[in-house]
Parts: C-alpha cells; structure tokens; sequence
C-alpha cells in the first residue's frame, strides 16, 4: 500500500468516526429534549396538584338554615356597596358613625312593616268574620260636615316639599353622614326586603333578621378598623441624617418654613 492509498483511508476512517459521532450526538441531544419535555410535563402536573390542594373551597356546603343561606347571598351583594360609601366618609368619625347608626335603623324600618305583614297572615290575616251577617243599622244625618269631598284643592305651589331624608334621619347625627346613609340605603333596601320576604318559615326570619343586624355592625367595625392609620410615620437613615443636616426654619430664609393646614 503506497503513501496516498493511506492517506486516503485514513480521511475516510476520520470521516467514518465523526459522521458516527454526529449521529451520536444527535441521538444525545434528541433523547435530552425528550427527557426534558417529560420532566416539563411532571412539574407542570404537580403545579396543578400544589395549587389545587391550596385553593380554598370557594363554593362550601350551605349552612343548615336556609335563612342564614339567604342572608349570606343578600351580603354578597349589599356589603360591597356599603363598604364603598362608608370609606367615602373620612372627614370626622362623627360622619360614619352616623352613616352607621342611619344604615342599621333603616333596615330595622323596613323589616318591621314585612315581618309585621307575615305575622298577620301566620293569625289568618287578623280579620274578623263574626256578625258579617247580622243586620246593620245605618242613620243617614243630613250634616254638610260630613261631607268627604273627594277632589280636595291642590296644595300652592309654593309650598315648599318636604325633605325624604330628614324622615329618615336620626336626631343630633351628622347631616352629611345621614344623606350618604340614605343614599346608600336606596341601593340596598329592595334586595333586603326581596330577601326577607323569601322566608316564610319564622325560624329563617328570625335567625335572618337577627344575623342582618349582628353582621350589619361587625362589617362596620371592620371597615372602621381598616380607615384607621398608624400614627408613626416610617422613617430611615438616610433622611435623618438629612434632616439634622438643615438649619431650622425660624433662623434662615433658606429653611423649611411650617405650613399651617388650619385655614
């Protein structure tokens, strides 16, 4: 065998190698993309199983009285609402207090004339019916007062209406308060009513009736502790060593003079 014979199997025993060694390569990288996409599906699955597991249970059992049940969907939807008017509300406790004590005698108004109605559908609808039939005696008086005219004179025209929110007012609370409350009131009132008026059975109206109220109070409580800041301000090094480094304001032009908010 001559010198380029070699040569020439030599390169082609190379060539041999690395286009194996190619292939085997490509085998690696090929079986790596698929151990990959199998480990991508693995973790993806047990991300699902870890965030199921964690997700509370959105949708619970319903509680064992169907009044409570009713309730609990009526704040779903009244809360919100209350809650958005009631931090409106910043300028002085007195405010929301008063938007408060407004909201929860208005529903206790409404409720009474509905619970009110059912009792006396619960009596047979409180009519009686003894002496329907025995004869009555009328005495026509021939009385010009008795007269019932059934056109009356419209009132003038300049006689000033009367103001629906002082009706629904409380006594010596804050005006503005009252007007947010009655406001707010107007949005709520029918879902309330509707709600109630759902139950027939006095066990739900009672347990609904006495729950409205007792939640009515907490959520306040709530909203009133969440309006409620802290007193301290944060701080860091930085500025107080900044703060220190400035003249005070009563000794140069150049110092921070004090605002007065009491205009």
């Amino acid at each position: 065998m001559n010198e380029e014979t070699l040569r020439n199997s030599i390169r082609q025993a190379i060539r041999i190698v690395k286009k194996n060694r190619s292939l085997a390569e490509q085998k690696i990288k090929s079986e790596e993309s698929r151990l990959r996409e199998v480990i991508r599906k693995l973790i993806d699955i047990e991300g699902k199983l870890v965030s199921e597991a964690s997700t509370p249970d959105n949708d619970p059992a319903p509680h064992g009285n169907t009044g409570i049940n009713v309730l609990e969907d009526l704040l779903k939807k009244i809360v919100p609402i209350l809650e958005t008017d009631y931090k409106l509300l910043t300028t002085s406790l007195e405010q929301r207090e008063s938007f408060r004590s407004h909201i929860v005698n208005a529903v206790v108004g409404a409720l009474t004339p509905v619970e009110a109605n059912n009792d006396a559908e619960e009596d047979g609808g409180g009519v009686e019916t003894a002496g329907l039939d025995e004869e009555i005696d009328i005495d026509v008086v021939d009385d010009e007062s008795k007269f019932i005219d059934i056109n009356p004179e419209s009132p003038p025209e300049d006689e000033e209406e009367s103001d629906p929110r002082d009706d629904f007012g409380i006594e010596g609370a804050d005006v503005t308060g009252r007007n947010m409350a009655y406001a707010s009131f107007k949005k709520i009132e029918s879902s309330i009513v509707d709600a109630y008026d759902l139950l027939s059975n006095s066990e739900d109206q009672e347990l609904f009736y006495e729950y409205l109220i007792a939640n009515l109070k907490l959520y306040f409580d709530k909203f009133e502790s969440e309006l409620e800041v802290s007193g301290e301000e944060p701080t860091n090094q930085a500025y107080d060593t900044a703060k220190k480094s400035q003249p005070d304001g009563n000794d140069s032009a150049g110092g921070d003079d004090e605002i007065d908010f009491n205009l």
